[in-house]
């Protein structure tokens, strides 16, 4: 798609966009700010060093640029250095349905009950590592439509956002096949295997 044809479809993702990204501020978050879920099972933390043989690490991954991205959403949208441009981000979306460079590594993990989970957000954006029933769509019914998930999934709606840079995790109390996307980027995903000691 030719970059002049993303003009309106830019517009319209910024008018759309507003309302999610409003809250953010325009520096990054302190390391030592704390991200909280719901208070009982989550517990934040940022995490300095390699984790520990208790913990495994899902790390979520972008490559906004800062230039574009803040022109369109907003001041502190992006808090990366250089990157993939805006309208490069929407042909991907609108070719591919995903952006590669939005991802979870890894995608699948495999532990323990009574060990942690932990997850670090790399990228320049906020994101949300949000336990969902199933996968779907996000919070954002313009990116759902351009990457064709036009369904939330169950779960999105207490999706609490990780500021680029911060870190959260949460002991595994049960087994069983655990979810995780991103409610702003939901081709975002990774599936948590949690095995009985």
């Amino acid at each position: 798609m030719p970059i002049r044809s993303c003009s309106s479809v830019v517009a319209v993702l910024a008018a759309l966009a507003v309302g999610a990204c409003e809250n953010r501020t325009a520096q990054p978050i302190a390391p030592s700010a704390l991200q909280t879920r719901d208070g009982a099972s989550w517990s934040a933390q940022v995490q300095n060093g390699a984790a520990s043989a208790a913990e495994h690490a899902v790390t979520l991954f972008d490559a906004c640029d800062p230039e574009t991205f803040n022109a369109v959403l907003g001041a502190g949208t992006c808090v990366r250095q250089g990157g993939i441009r805006f309208e490069k981000f929407l042909e991907q979306l609108m070719s591919h349905h995903s952006a590669g460079a939005w991802h979870f590594a890894p995608s699948e993990v495999t532990m323990q009950v009574g060990q942690v989970l932990v997850a670090n957000n790399r990228g320049g954006e906020t994101h949300s590592f949000t336990e969902v029933e199933e996968f779907g769509g996000g919070n954002n019914a313009f990116i759902n439509n351009l990457v064709g998930l036009t369904t939330v999934a169950p779960g999105c709606e207490q999706a609490v956002p990780l500021a680029a840079g911060a870190s959260s995790s949460e002991t595994e109390d049960e087994a069983g096949v655990e979810k995780y996307q991103c409610c702003i980027h939901p081709w975002m995903r990774a599936v948590v295997h949690v095995k009985e000691k």
